[in-house]
């Protein structure tokens, strides 16, 4: 019986794993180090049904901005996207692949054929939805 009921829990921690590590909708914060200088990004994933879109606001010694993201995957804790990039006319596709673990994304981002970084992003604590202005004293 004991065997029967931790197969049934190992069953349901099995079925819930994949669920968490699939949890990419929200705003995820990130900050690194790169050639060209500091970088900050907050990454926005919505979903609605099946698809997920995205969009990163950036702010960077080349200039500050939102882009919309391309080709956003999660295959189990697998994420990946890319970020178009233009630079005085040139398009570059920043490539981001990695690994999703509860408010953790791992990444590993290619710009194009200048180089790899290793970035974090952490999931960022909801926004509060706007309260309500006191009512004048009369």
């Amino acid at each position: 019986m004991k065997i029967r009921f931790f197969g049934i829990v190992a069953m349901l921690i099995a079925v819930a794993l994949p669920a968490a590590a699939g949890d990419l909708p929200g705003r995820w914060t990130a900050e690194f180090d790169t050639p060209i200088g500091v970088q900050k990004y907050v990454y926005e994933f919505k979903k609605t049904g099946d698809a997920v879109t995205g969009e990163a606001t950036f702010e960077r010694s080349i200039g500050n901005g939102s882009v919309q993201l391309k080709n956003i995957k999660l295959e189990g804790d697998k994420v990946s996207f890319d970020e178009p990039l233009s630079v005085d006319g040139n398009e570059i596709t920043i490539i981001y692949s990695g690994t999703l673990a509860g408010d953790e994304m791992k990444l590993s981002r290619t710009v194009g054929e200048f180089g790899t970084e290793q970035l974090t992003a952490k999931r960022a604590a909801a926004v509060p939805a706007a309260t309500a202005a006191p009512t004048p004293a009369k």
